[in-house]
């Protein structure tokens, strides 16, 4: 997370949610990640929806919104996209889901899943296993190995993840379908 990016400490936000003060909360995860754990109270926009209608959603926030990811990588690129279409004063949860459980603040858990770290990890690592030892039989087989190495120090040096992009297509990750309608009805508090 930059350093430029207004953000909210775990005990900060709990104190204002057990003052009865909570900001309006926006989860940028996936809905299958939502879905595994969330703090009460917060709405699922996926970060791929809110880029795509930040402008539809304004009208639907006020001045105080926190948003959250697992870690504050996704709700950093959220903040911006929401400032570049005119909201201000959005601040990011520090250290995401990850910093509020371990905080000790309560979360509504649903079905667990993997995150989507954790995933990645397990795809990247068997893919460059699987094709080092098949490069033992196979010339030329590491390379897909090393091109998954390449793909990882480009994730890391972006701050984005095309393998997790990809695995958050998977029926697995989508959980129920957050759509624009659906995210706006529920900020609205109407079924």
């Amino acid at each position: 997370m930059s350093t430029t990016t207004p953000s909210l400490t775990p005990a900060a936000l709990h104190r204002l949610v057990e003052e009865g003060r909570a900001p309006r909360l926006l989860d940028v995860r996936t809905p299958g990640e939502f879905r595994t754990a969330h703090i009460p109270g917060s709405y699922n926009v996926p970060l791929g929806t809110l880029r795509e209608h930040r402008t539809e959603l304004l009208t639907h926030l006020d001045e105080d919104v926190v948003l959250v990811c697992r870690s504050g990588q996704r709700a950093a690129q959220a903040e911006r996209a929401l400032s570049e279409a005119g909201l201000p004063n959005l601040r990011v949860l520090e250290g995401g889901i990850t910093a509020w459980e371990t905080a000790g603040a309560p979360l509504n858990r649903g079905p667990e899943r993997w995150d989507m770290e954790r995933q990645v990890r397990l795809v990247a690592g068997s893919v460059v296993l699987a094709t080092g030892i098949a490069g033992v039989f196979v010339p030329g087989a590491h390379l897909i190995g090393t091109a998954i190495g390449a793909g990882l120090t480009y994730a890391a040096l972006s701050n984005s993840c095309a393998m997790g992009v990809l695995l958050s297509k998977l029926p697995y990750n989508r959980g129920p379908r957050a759509d624009i309608r659906t995210v706006i009805a529920e900020l609205r508090g109407t079924p």
